[in-house]
């Protein structure tokens, strides 16, 4: 079998998404926090979540895996968490003060890493990055369309 000319495009992305993921892992370590600590908790300040199952489905992760992330930010007093008085079956979940405190300081680390991130790209060049992103979505949903191995053509 030939070696491919190019690097397939998903092999690229794959490896790009993973050093910029541990990247961003690191920066939210270093200020004290966590991805999963960062998603539960901009979930909650959102407003979109109050419960737990809202939160899950917020942050895209089952309610047992929740669970275990939650009992952490509990343990660390950064949430808490209750039986709702009006539908026993369902845990609301709040930040407490020091988990406010500790938001902050994970939304600065996060606001610093999408800086460093844009770093010497121009308007134009992330507007175009983000329409290529929306594309290659687009293009994976869609699964009825192409041929394997064959671009698709653009009208452009």
């Amino acid at each position: 079998m030939p070696r491919p000319v190019r690097t397939p495009i998903g092999l690229e992305l794959t490896r790009t998404a993973r050093t910029v993921g541990r990247a961003f892992d690191d920066a939210l370590v270093e200020a004290g926090g966590s991805l999963p600590a960062w998603l539960v908790m901009i979930s909650l300040k959102s407003g979109r979540a109050t419960n737990q199952r809202q939160v899950a489905e917020e942050v895209g992760i089952q309610q047992a895996t929740l669970s275990h992330h939650l009992n952490g930010l509990v343990h660390d007093g950064l949430v808490t968490r209750e039986r709702d008085p009006l539908n026993r079956r369902s845990h609301r979940v709040a930040l407490t003060d020091a988990g406010e405190a500790t938001f902050l300081r994970l939304r600065d680390a996060a606001i610093a890493f999408d800086r460093r991130l844009r770093r010497g790209l121009s308007t134009e060049e992330l507007a175009q990055f983000e329409a290529t992103l929306g594309r290659l979505a687009d293009n994976v949903a869609d699964r009825g369309t192409g041929t394997v191995g064959e671009p698709e053509r653009s009208s452009a």
